[in-house]
């Protein structure tokens, strides 16, 4: 049971889960529906889930040849591809009936086009181009969406606004990460910045912009009325912060500044969201 909780990528899927609540709770209107609330959760945690081990069946010899990945469940050998393609498949397919019929026909579809997405373009596209990462955030960004969409039924420019966050938020994040195992990368073949580009003046230019066009990104919902001053003023300091750690990276261009990069985007999301949902007018 363990190796097939490994295949979902359950420290992923918190931040997806995560995301997708923020979005439910903006989406909602009057009051909370803790059953739709529910299959909205779970809905979305099946679809995360099988995302996640259908990508690594596809990625799986890639997994075997990078130190970080090769004790993954397949390239171990603790689980053999087929099942693992069959485990995702069936996780995917009762996470989008699930939202289908428990919630409504647009998150279902966000949800779908969210997996086709990773898959069939993001996912072979890392072999070709480091543009997969902007297309990987594409999906990426999509949990909001779907918690949005499940409360309200459709998708405003409150909704957009939560994705436009997400979105600016990967870069930094994910570029950091593949910096730091750009050697691993380039050992499978797959084409990230750092790889392309080993001096890594691109990832670190790339890192400092888009942390920077997070700034006003964050605090739109401010201005939507979504939330009141406390974040708007919250907003601003956590993303310069986020900001500061790009610049030093940029300067430095070390592993170093890469990491603490990657450490100020795993505490800022979290700490912005709080800071989002504690300050909602009517709270």
């Amino acid at each position: 049971m363990k190796d097939y909780l490994d295949l979902t990528k359950p420290s992923i899927t918190w931040l997806i889960l995560m995301s997708t609540a923020v979005g439910y709770f903006f989406g909602r209107q009057a009051g909370w529906d803790l059953v739709e609330l529910l299959h909205t959760m779970l809905g979305t945690g099946l679809l995360a889930s099988g995302t996640a081990a259908l990508n690594q069946w596809y990625e799986w010899r890639e997994d075997a040849l990078m130190r970080r990945t090769q004790h993954r469940p397949i390239p171990s050998g603790r689980v053999a591809p087929r099942r693992a393609f069959l485990f995702g498949t069936a996780l995917a397919l009762a996470g989008f009936l699930e939202l289908w019929w428990g919630v409504n026909p647009l998150s279902a579809s966000l949800g779908l086009a969210t997996l086709l997405s990773y898959l069939l373009l993001y996912t072979p596209l890392k072999k070709r181009s480091p543009v997969s990462t902007t297309v990987g955030a594409i999906p990426g960004a999509m949990p909001p969406l779907i918690g949005y969409a499940a409360a309200r039924g459709e998708l405003t420019a409150e909704a957009w606004a939560l994705y436009a966050i997400l979105f600016l938020w990967q870069f930094p994040h994910f570029l950091a990460i593949a910096w730091m195992y750009r050697s691993d990368y380039a050992r499978a073949g797959i084409r990230m910045l750092p790889v392309v580009e080993p001096d890594c003046r691109s990832t670190a230019r790339q890192i400092l912009w888009y942390s920077l066009l997070l700034i006003p990104a964050s605090v739109l919902p401010g201005f939507l009325g979504m939330t009141g001053k406390a974040y708007l003023a919250g907003a601003l300091v956590l993303s310069s912060l986020y900001f500061a750690a790009g610049w030093r990276a940029a300067v430095e261009r070390t592993a170093a500044r890469a990491r603490a990069v990657l450490l100020a985007s795993v505490v800022y999301l979290p700490l912005l969201y709080g800071l989002m949902v504690a300050d909602r007018p009517g709270m």
